[in-house]
């Protein structure tokens, strides 16, 4: 009896590789919904827009028109993608910055050359929806003009849809639809965070029915000091709760929900003249379902941190320099998939891959999750034509990112399911990029990567990602 247990199990175990292999054929692959992201951050850092708040009452509106080319090679297949993104924006000022609002809207199209496509689905026209949308009350101003109240704090509250950032973003790096409450007194302040994933964000964990959903509730705090002339340390703690519904577990003899919570401390600011750093650290907490598992949720014990450094030369041209070491723990037990439920912890054993919402730049080509990886990452920038006396010359940037990749536990998965040997060394890319504003309404981009494999997958072919794009501001 127990020989036909152990070969039901192994058994089973075979069925779930190989359906978790063919479905990261017709699936989006996690690298692709991160180099999709690399896009969106790029945008966000370059054109999301601050109110002003010297002025009576201000109305503004605007918006920017891009349009994207990309070849890259998923490591399945070569594949062609055109797509074009359109926002227009509106924002409101009112009473000394009493009163903010803004409010934008998305288009989008998308077009795979044909066979190209996931799931067979080659154009995708992105209906408008909102991509973010707030309003936001200070009431210590609101107090201090029509109370004539000199209150010794500051506090704001923001409602909507906005960018939910703690710490530098290692764990909480997104969009969502929230209560934000901003306070402080003297150079402490206070964040408090309520908030809802946007349902349409993609799922941490891609076995579930509909991993395209995501309904998970954020609760958090952070406490950050800005009393030192060139340190801000911060210090949080976000919790999240999957609210996720994925019909009867009975039927399909498995749970999804992953409840997780993360403390983490760290830092940003100067040590030296023109020598910039962060740093961050997060332990995780909380409950997960583990493979074929559906009464019993095993405890969250990772880890993770992020160390940069930049150095910004005071030489002609504006030389930048940055060093940068990301680390993610894994768990042993997770052989299939560092975030799913099917295929990943063993039952009653701790989870100790570390699972996050936050964003990294990790490369163009590989674009891994951060979870069960070492990585370091070396870059330089530059403006080469700044001294020309055109100024439609002068912007030109120039730069290149170096990454060297390897797992926490060598047997245990990566994001990416190619990566199919139990070998610790995962590989290394190179990746080129040039930015060009030529006015301020027209910037282009052009960004080229190639990944190349090491032992831990069987296929080393090596693998490039290729990007152009432009950017019309209006």
């Amino acid at each position: 009896m127990r020989h036909i247990r152990t070969f039901g199990l192994v058994m089973g175990w075979i069925l779930i590789f190989f359906i978790s292999f063919a479905s990261a054929q017709v699936e989006k692959s996690q690298s692709y919904t991160n180099q999709q992201r690399q896009v969106e951050e790029s945008v966000r850092l370059q054109l999301d827009r601050d109110l002003p708040a010297n002025q009576k009452v201000l109305l503004d509106y605007g918006g920017w028109l891009s349009s994207y080319f990309f070849i890259f090679d998923d490591g399945i297949k070569n594949r062609t993608l055109r797509r074009q993104d359109l926002r227009v924006w509106g924002s409101m000022n009112a009473d000394d910055g009493i009163h903010q609002g803004y409010a934008r809207m998305k288009l989008g199209y998308s077009d795979f050359n044909h066979g190209d496509g996931y799931d067979g689905d080659e154009d995708d026209f992105e209906r408008p929806r909102l991509d973010r949308g707030w309003y936001q009350l200070d009431l210590a101003k609101l107090l201090r003009k029509r109370a004539s109240v000199d209150v010794p704090f500051d506090l704001a509250i923001k409602i909507g849809r906005d960018y939910a950032m703690f710490g530098t973003g290692y764990a909480l790096s997104m969009p969502m639809d929230m209560i934000q409450i901003n306070g402080g007194i003297g150079p402490f302040k206070i964040d408090g965070l309520l908030g809802r994933t946007i349902h349409s964000w993609d799922n941490l964990d891609t076995s579930r029915p509909r991993p395209g959903d995501s309904w998970r509730y954020f609760y958090g705090v952070q406490a950050r000091y800005t009393g030192l002339a060139k340190h801000e340390p911060f210090v949080y703690y976000v919790w999240q709760k999957d609210r996720q519904h994925d019909g009867n577990p009975l039927l399909k003899l498995q749970e999804w929900r992953y409840n997780s919570e993360y403390l983490g401390a760290g830092s940003t600011g100067q040590i030296l003249q023109n020598w910039r750093y962060s740093g961050e650290m997060v332990y995780e907490s909380g409950e997960s379902y583990a493979d074929q598992t559906i009464f019993h949720q095993d405890e969250i014990s990772a880890y993770g941190w992020d160390l940069k450094l930049e150095y910004l030369a005071p030489w002609k041209l504006h030389p930048k320099f940055s060093l940068e070491y990301m680390f993610a723990s894994g768990d042993a037990d997770r052989i299939f998939s560092p975030s799913n439920a099917v295929g990943g912890n063993r039952y009653g054993t701790h989870d100790t891959g570390f699972n996050g919402f936050g964003y990294r730049n990790t490369g163009l080509a590989m674009a891994p999750d951060l979870s069960n990886i070492h990585i370091w990452r070396a870059g330089a920038s530059f403006f080469p034509l700044e001294n020309f006396r055109k100024d439609l010359l002068k912007k030109l940037e120039l730069g290149t990112d170096w990454f060297l990749y390897n797992k926490n536990k060598g047997n245990a998965a990566i994001s990416d399911p190619l990566a199919d040997q139990q070998s610790g060394y995962l590989g290394w890319e190179m990746d080129y990029f040039a930015n060009w504003r030529f006015t301020s309404d027209l910037a282009w981009t052009i960004r080229y990567g190639a990944f190349f494999p090491g032992k831990a997958y069987s296929d080393e072919t090596t693998r490039t990602f290729f990007l152009t794009g432009i950017t019309w501001s209006f």
